[in-house]
């Protein structure tokens, strides 16, 4: 079960699967932990979401054709590099905290000059602060791990998209 010999399909229903799961794991750590979410937290949603909805696209059409497959791949390549461009960002803050404790944009400020439905204003409601450090895995703060993640994943589209596929022919 070699990963990089999946068909295109299955390989961007791979990266729908973890951009999900990435999603899910979010949204545990806002609700059930108790960690709010930044205005630069929640652009890095949109970016995993986007990201998600472009791999579940183009897993569900699983073109034939070599060109669309690239445009595929370079949809959510650009998917990725809007989410890596809110993480990289995020972790530069983090790595070098402004005097003000602030981030821009104001996400709240936003969020209440348009009638969004309450659900939505819950998720898309941050709190904190960009350049606090609230959550770490192997000495990594969770946008440095977004980060690695819309790298290698904006990767792994590109591989789906541009891998040489053989041409199965049937020998009688």
């Amino acid at each position: 079960m070699n990963p990089f010999r999946w068909t295109f399909r299955n390989q961007f229903l791979l990266g729908f699967v973890i951009c999900a799961s990435l999603l899910g794991y979010a949204f545990y750590v806002q609700f059930r932990l108790g960690i709010q979410p930044c205005p630069f937290c929640i652009f890095q949603r949109i970016g995993f979401a986007a990201l998600g909805i472009v791999f579940l696209l183009g897993g569900l059409h699983a073109p034939r054709s070599t060109g669309a497959r690239k445009a595929w791949s370079l949809l959510a390549l650009v998917a990725a590099a809007f989410g890596a461009s809110y993480s990289g960002r995020h972790a530069w803050v983090q790595l070098h905290p402004p005097e003000l404790p602030t981030c821009s944009p104001n996400w709240n400020f936003m969020v209440e000059q348009h009638s969004w439905l309450g659900a939505a204003r819950k998720v898309l409601q941050a709190t904190g602060d960009c350049s606090n450090i609230d959550w770490q895995f192997l000495g990594l703060s969770m946008p440095m791990w977004c980060l690695i993640w819309f790298v290698a994943l904006g990767l792994g589209a590109l591989y789906a998209g541009f891998k040489r596929r053989q041409k199965h022919r049937f020998h009688r």
